[in-house]
């Protein structure tokens, strides 16, 4: 059971707010549409209308035109999910692809929509959806996975209408009325986990107005919440800066004299940049300007990392491990000359990196400064053969029939995507962030080969 960090819920001011650049990067945030941004309302119900009208396009009937309304509605679900994305990451300044967004809907929206509106918002990435928890219709007509939905309770909540939508929801949210202490939000947490029925798991969110000086208490519940193996979690409503990360710091242990927090940089990817040590100014420093920032102890002081060497950071999470004691940023690791995190000069603190990542640092190098006769000079330059190489070694790998020849085939292919990759300047961390932004969609496809692809494939193998 991993220590609870406490996470901003935006009810009437915007995720990304000036002096708080990354107040979203402690990992979890959740957003009103309709209230935390006034002046962005009609963005998301014109979201909201194109999930309506794509649920009134009866594409089930077997009856002429049946194909075409099937074309429609799915040309409404990509309008209605690139809106949604646009949304989320161009006007909420949201990095849905490595922090976990919950979107607030209502429920009038959810059985207009047939639903729809909640698959929408998961497929652009959002990772829970939040609706009220009294109305089962509502939450029924979601038809989304149960870990993917939080039933909302705004004050009292009755164990039973909770046991209820826990049948749908896997998370039960309370807003407590009054100011609740820490001992109580535990038993209320107990309570509601308790009252599950048999063989379901319930986790519980309560929502607390922001106020000075509860940082301690957001601390003990975080602690008792470890203790007592509890499923537990806690939302603050649009809490400053300094709130909310003194209330993060406060859920960390440390067994240091000096309070430092041991902390591992990696990028987004997981691989580890190297270790430095966190304060809770440092945490509060890293919110307020969206980069790498951290605890020097031979400076006694704030370490804005890149300040002075120019290879600064760019933070998207904050992590604690599963025993409350260490930190984990991830981070892209930015540079003018090269991204580099050590002062020797290197990637990491362990030297040079091997693998996937040598190679794209290889073929940036490439890009820049080719030496006489490099052949990866030669494919960024002619689109054509890099093109015919690529549909060639895909065939290739798509035929091999033992491991040796399969490992083979695949380290060919990823070099030639990834000379592709490179001279469009997409990165490794680039397509990564793609990958995990698709594992949260709930809608598939069938996945059915292209015959225009796999012609044009032909004409080129066959030159």
């Amino acid at each position: 059971m991993a220590t609870i960090t406490p996470y901003p819920v935006f009810v009437n001011a915007l995720p990304i707010v000036e002096g708080a650049a990354a107040m979203p990067a402690v990992g979890r945030c959740r957003i009103h549409p309709e209230t935390c941004a006034p002046s962005m309302v009609d963005e998301f119900r014109s979201i909201v209308e194109k999930s309506i009208e794509q649920a009134s396009v009866d594409d089930k009937a077997d009856s002429p035109g049946r194909d075409e309304r099937k074309k429609m509605k799915k040309k409404y679900m990509k309008q209605g999910v690139a809106m949604a994305k646009s949304y989320l990451t161009a006007t909420l300044g949201l990095d849905v692809s490595i922090v976990d967004v919950e979107v607030v809907l209502s429920c009038q929206d959810l059985l207009d929509s047939a639903g729809l509106l909640a698959s929408c918002f998961l497929d652009a990435g959002c990772d829970r959806v939040v609706s009220d928890g009294s109305n089962l219709e509502a939450l029924d007509a979601a038809k989304i996975p149960r870990d993917r939905l939080v039933a909302n309770f705004e004050g009292v909540v009755e164990l039973i209408d909770a046991a209820n939508a826990g049948e749908l929801a896997a998370t039960i949210c309370v807003t407590p009325e009054g100011d609740l202490d820490a001992d109580s939000t535990i038993k209320l947490i107990k309570d509601i986990s308790d009252a599950a029925k048999e063989g379901t798991k319930l986790g519980v969110t309560v929502i607390f107005n922001a106020k000075e000086g509860f940082e301690g208490k957001v601390g003990d519940i975080s602690r008792q919440c470890y203790k007592q193996n509890l499923v537990g979690n806690v939302g603050i409503i649009d809490p400053s800066v300094q709130q909310l990360g003194s209330s993060y710091a406060a859920c960390i242990r440390t067994d240091r004299a000096d309070g430092l927090y041991t902390t591992v940089v990696c990028t987004r990817s997981g691989e580890a940049l190297g270790l430095v040590y966190s304060s809770k100014e440092s945490v509060v420093a890293a919110l307020e300007s969206g980069r790498g920032v951290y605890y020097s102890r031979s400076r006694n002081g704030l370490w804005r990392k890149g300040d002075t060497s120019g290879h600064y950071q760019t933070l998207h999470r904050i992590d604690v491990d599963c025993d409350g004691d260490a930190l984990r940023f991830s981070v892209t690791q930015k540079g003018d000359d090269v991204a580099a995190f050590c002062h020797l000069n290197t990637l990491t603190c362990w030297g040079d990196p091997v693998g996937l990542r040598h190679l794209e640092g290889t073929l940036k190098l490439r890009l820049r400064d080719a030496p006489e006769g490099s052949y990866t000079k030669r494919l960024f330059d002619d689109e054509t053969l890099l093109r015919d190489k690529l549909v060639e070694e895909a065939q290739e790998l798509s035929e091999a029939n033992d491991k040796a020849h399969v490992a083979e085939e695949l380290a060919d292919v990823l070099y030639f995507a990834m000379v592709r990759a490179a001279k469009a300047g997409v990165s490794i961390d680039d397509a990564a962030a793609e990958l995990d932004r698709r594992a949260r969609k709930v809608t598939r496809r069938k996945g059915d080969s292209k015959v225009f692809r796999i012609e044009a494939g032909k004409k080129i193998l066959q030159k």
